[in-house]
């Protein structure tokens, strides 16, 4: 069993404190993404487990050892970078043996684990070339490999794909959630891109300003986030958010008035509700909206519509000027761009505070 623990971990650049008291359990055999803006920690976090960056407080466990203080080597985990860091000079088969020859692994074992990394990454009939005659994919297929050889007890991937275009990202994508599969090992990954972190995670952890935002399953955060950061962070286009004010309260149930509404929002709160005046954000996800269906009622107009084929994405403005992005199935033609009305259920709305909780 080959838990990661993070126990009040904490890390400052002189008086600059980036990474604030993170407490987080990672599952044997899990694969947990990092997810969150530029800046947020989760790359210093990843480097702090690897042993790359030190920590000013706090415990970092590997299974039942405390690697706080062990140098990187010492820790039995392997690290794929955002560059391939490949030896130019060498083939392939030369770079994936490398660090096994460093550490004096006998030669057949050499052989059989990079003949079994190549397999696993289709890699076999490139073993005799040099990185220079490779695509982006297999330069990068080459360096998980030489994480592979290496039989780690936890892989770590920062950015892995950052660098490759828009179709060998989905390429590799698949091919490292198939390594997981195989491979059955503990993996933790760390990407910018919420798209990477729905498909490839088992958990994701939401990271801002230094902080975990909240940790979950992918469809848990999407269908159930804390705040108005996860929810607008998850999710692809991000959820629309539309300034309300409470106009009535009565016990559990709450009417909004928003922005461009034909009609107000009413929503049951079993939790702390609002009170009237309060300012809101009401949250809608862009497929929850219909035109001209049934339930609450947004005006706007339209303004740029990509249509897809089987899925249209229309950018729209309120009165107020708030952009709005609606999915909407099939095609969408013959529209009176000035006055569109929008529809939705208001049972799949969300509400949040000033401060960005929710409002259950």
């Amino acid at each position: 069993m080959v838990e990661v623990n993070l126990k009040n971990v904490k890390k400052a650049y002189g008086n600059v404190e980036v990474i604030h008291g993170i407490d987080l359990e990672i599952k044997d055999n899990e694969f947990c993404v990092f997810v969150g803006p530029s800046g947020c920690g989760k790359s210093t976090l990843l480097r702090m487990i690897a042993g790359l960056e030190d920590i000013n407080a706090g415990e970092i466990w590997i299974g039942d050892k405390d690697v706080t203080d062990l140098e990187p080597v010492d820790r039995g985990i392997s690290m794929v970078f955002q560059t391939y860091a490949l030896y130019p000079h060498m083939t392939v088969r030369e770079n994936i043996k490398f660090g096994l020859e460093v550490a004096k692994v006998p030669k057949d074992e050499i052989d059989r684990r990079v003949a079994d990394a190549a397999k696993n990454l289709q890699l076999d009939s490139y073993l005799d070339r040099k990185p220079g005659q490779l695509s982006g994919g297999q330069r990068q297929r080459v360096a998980i490999g030489r994480s592979i050889v290496r039989k780690p007890d936890v892989f770590l991937f920062d950015e892995p794909l950052s660098n490759l275009d828009a179709e060998l990202r989905v390429h590799m994508r698949i091919e490292i959630a198939r390594l997981h599969n195989r491979l059955d090992s503990t993996m933790i990954y760390v990407t910018h891109d919420q798209v990477e972190a729905m498909t490839l995670a088992d958990k994701i952890v939401v990271l801002q300003a230094g902080r975990i935002e909240q940790v979950g399953s992918p469809l848990h955060l999407y269908d159930d986030p804390d705040n108005q950061f996860v929810a607008g962070f998850i999710g692809s286009p991000s959820m629309n958010f539309l300034p309300g004010k409470v106009t009535s309260v009565s016990g559990s149930s709450v009417s909004v008035a928003f922005e461009g509404g034909v009609d107000e929002l009413t929503v049951e709160l079993s939790q702390n509700p609002p009170a009237v005046g309060d300012t809101v954000a009401v949250g809608i996800r862009p497929e929850h909206f219909t035109i001209n269906g049934t339930g609450t009622k947004l005006s706007v107009r339209s303004d740029v519509t990509e249509q897809m084929g089987g899925v249209g994405y229309m950018h729209a403005y309120t009165d107020k000027e708030t952009h709005v992005v609606a999915e909407i199935r099939g095609r969408i033609t013959d529209l009176d761009k000035d006055n569109v009305v929008l529809t939705f259920d208001p049972k799949q709305s969300f509400i949040f505070n000033q401060t960005g909780a929710r409002l259950r």
